[in-house]
């Protein structure tokens, strides 16, 4: 997440696998107007008795705030001014981890309770707009749940969508950036682009320029993943058959043994190595 320097959008958190980008947030001014980027004390903090997380791992704060002392708060917490105090919103776990570290003040960003419920209507209203892409879309679910800490399925009540419906389409921030744009840009569906969560980087910059340019379907891009991955595992298990073989050739013969299939290559480094194994052999 990005530290203090950058600008507004770049620091509104999220508690989500993977942070989403401020130019896919469609409440992102908003937000930025109704909101106050500072540093506040420690001791003006409390957090919110109402917070349905109450259990934090104890190992877990200890190696966060291992990580603040280092690198500091990344991440800002989301307070909202309530009777002199400064009440969490989203980010206890950084407050209490900061607690660890010694800290005596951390980056917030304020907000009244009056902006705070606005902009939770304002995103649950983008949420429902039929002309969001996928990716808004996302990013509008994911803010609800790490800045006003709805679960999926209250999520699903206020947009009117089913809870695997909100599940999925979260799953989209998963993707690389390049792939996120290029959903955005091109209006590539979120059915095309599922199969492509969770696999490999490289894989899916080989494949997105064939899914825009051949315009594929959900189900050409299911197939040509499935065969990648059934390709993969055959190419591991083979290379892992003989493992303990290669490792053990290698090192009786000071050479490097591969078994593929039923080929077996043997590479030397130098020309005295490899008439040294020549006679061995």
């Amino acid at each position: 997440m990005a530290g203090l320097g950058r600008g507004f959008e770049s620091l509104i958190p999220t508690e989500f696998d993977d942070d989403f980008d401020a130019e896919f947030d469609v409440t992102a001014k908003e937000d930025a107007k109704e909101s106050d980027l500072k540093k506040i004390p420690i001791s003006e903090i409390v957090h919110d008795e109402e917070q349905p997380r109450k259990e934090f791992d104890p190992e877990a704060l200890e190696a966060l705030a291992s990580s603040i002392k280092e690198h500091g708060v990344l991440q800002p917490l989301v307070v909202v001014k309530e009777d002199g105090k400064y009440k969490i919103v989203a980010g206890e776990r950084r407050w209490r981890a900061s607690k660890l570290a010694g800290l005596k003040e951390v980056p917030a960003i304020v907000r009244t309770l009056e902006a705070q419920e606005r902009l939770e209507i304002s995103i649950i209203e983008n949420a429902q707009r039929e002309d969001l892409n996928a990716i808004e879309m996302a990013t509008a679910y994911a803010k609800l749940k790490s800045q006003f800490n709805l679960n999926e399925e209250e999520i699903s009540d206020r947009v009117g969508k089913s809870k695997s419906a909100v599940v999925n389409t979260m799953r989209l921030l998963n993707l690389p950036d390049n792939a996120k744009k290029a959903m955005v840009e091109h209006k590539l569906t979120e059915g095309v682009m599922r199969p492509l969560i969770g696999a490999d980087p490289e894989l899916i910059e080989k494949v997105l320029p064939k899914i825009i340019e051949e315009g594929w379907t959900a189900r050409r891009v299911e197939k040509e993943m499935a065969e990648k991955k059934k390709k993969s595992s055959v190419k591991a298990v083979k290379a892992s058959v003989y493992a303990k073989q290669e490792t053990a050739l290698s090192k009786k013969y000071s050479a490097n043994f591969r078994v593929r299939g039923r080929s077996v290559t043997i590479t030397c480094k130098t020309d005295d190595e490899l008439k040294s194994l020549l006679e061995k052999l």
